[in-house]
């Protein structure tokens, strides 16, 4: 008697493309739109949001290295929660909230597109009716079923730091020749009634958004090359990478432009590069960011739309949701399921809320995975992995649940486009649940 088994996926991913990968998925719509809105927060001190949210990721990466090195699956936050806690119900929800931080990393990426687009051909539209026919084409791109390889990631990954390193290049250009005013770094510019720390802290909340991404990465595992030996040391320099050009990027910007108008609209990387170098190109650079923020959005609603797939095929939502169509192979009723819940974000929520929102979804997440760490020490493995000092997650899921927390200063939009999203994944696991029950066919997760 034979026996057939699935092939295992093919390890080609060597240390060089793993940390473009970290680099490029972390870099994107975070810092090229919401350092306005930064700014807004905290005045001139920008960078050090930045600088906390860049420490908090280090922290929680830790925890993501132990993991995965641990558990060199494809399977992320959902794999860690369920075998640390064994409760299927809470395994849905961190497995949704990631889903829903997809959806509103998109409609963010939407929001900052048209923007740009904007600025770069003078339309006159709406930028919200730019941004939902931005996510129609994204849609039809998704459904026609996009293979993202490993070259086009590196391309659009260079693309991306091309953008941010023009700024860094034009605003130290710009500071040398006596154009900047680095006075504006130390300025704090707090809300009536808000004390400097409420401030920074709600800023640092917001700053989170532009430092995810690098989870995304542990699902690789399975094919990367030794991944025990190669995620810790590209993992933390892809990390410390972007945190240092993230934070230069802050001091070129609040340096050229004063925060009170870097705040303003939804492309203030553009409004930087016209403050420091008036010849250069303006248009050129708009294409960048366009460029970038689409390849964000793509990747969010491929993932949404996967990971809604895989959820429906393992019963723990409406099996209609896993349809796949014939023809182009790709789930279709997911694409189309998330494209309606990404309109809904556009048409009622502000960048800022989107991109809060991204971000207290994932702060939840990670203090679920920093948590789960520690409860995972029980679990021996026979292979050596990566271990993290003890206080560095204990660290992680404090600082994590403060900035998931009222106590944070976070703005209550976040909380509610959150909660709306997770009880729509709560009403569809309860829907499920009671079909199976009905049927006495309980589904795998029940």
């Amino acid at each position: 008697m034979t026996t057939t088994t699935e092939p295992s996926l093919n390890r080609v991913i060597g240390p060089g493309l793993l940390l473009l990968f970290v680099i490029g998925d972390i870099l994107g719509t975070g810092v090229y739109a919401l350092t306005g809105k930064v700014a807004n927060q905290v005045g001139g001190a920008v960078w050090l949001p930045f600088l906390l949210a860049f420490v908090v990721a280090l922290l929680t990466a830790f925890s993501y290295l132990e993991l995965v090195t641990k558990y060199p699956q494809a399977a992320g936050a959902a794999l860690y929660t369920h075998k640390a806690f064994g409760l299927h119900f809470l395994t849905f929800m961190v497995a949704f909230a990631v889903m829903c931080s997809g959806l509103t990393s998109a409609s963010s990426a939407a929001k900052a597109f048209a923007g740009n687009f904007d600025s770069a051909l003078h339309t006159g539209a709406p930028t919200t009716l730019i941004a939902l026919a931005f996510i129609v084409l994204v849609a039809l791109v998704n459904f026609r079923g996009v293979g993202e390889s490993v070259k086009a990631n590196v391309v659009l990954t260079c693309v991306e730091l091309t953008g941010l390193l023009i700024v860094i290049g034009v605003g130290g250009w710009a500071i040398g020749g006596g154009k900047g005013d680095l006075s504006r770094l130390g300025d704090f510019n707090t809300p009536p009634g808000d004390s400097v720390a409420l401030s920074v802290t709600a800023a640092t909340a917001l700053a989170f958004f532009a430092m995810v991404g690098f989870e995304d990465s542990v699902n690789m595992a399975e094919e990367t090359r030794d991944p025990g030996r190669t995620f810790p040391k590209v993992m933390l320099t892809g990390i410390c990478v972007t945190g240092v050009i993230y934070v230069l990027v802050a001091i070129s910007a609040v340096a050229l432009v004063p925060p009170a108008d870097l705040g303003e609209g939804e492309t203030p990387l553009l409004k930087v590069v016209q403050a420091g170098a008036p010849g250069f190109p303006i248009s050129v650079f708009a294409w960048i960011t366009m460029f970038a923020v689409a390849n964000s959005a793509l990747i969010n609603m491929m993932m949404a739309s996967r990971l809604l797939y895989g959820m429906a095929n393992e019963g723990v939502l409406p099996r209609v949701l896993g349809r796949v169509h014939p023809s182009r192979r790709t789930p279709w009723v997911g694409i189309v399921f998330t494209t309606l819940v990404a309109f809904g974000l556009i048409w009622f929520a502000d960048l800022t809320a989107l991109g809060g929102t991204t971000a207290l979804l994932l702060l939840c997440v990670f203090t679920v995975v920093n948590v789960a760490v520690l409860v995972l020490r029980r679990d021996r493995v026979t292979h050596r992995h990566f271990r993290a000092p003890t206080v560095i997650p204990a660290l992680g899921a404090l600082a994590c649940a403060f900035l998931a927390s009222p106590l944070s200063g976070r703005a209550a939009a976040d909380y509610r486009v959150a909660g709306i999203l997770l009880l729509i994944g709560v009403a569809l696991w309860a829907i499920t649940y009671v079909v199976h029950r009905r049927n006495n066919h309980p589904a795998r997760g029940y």
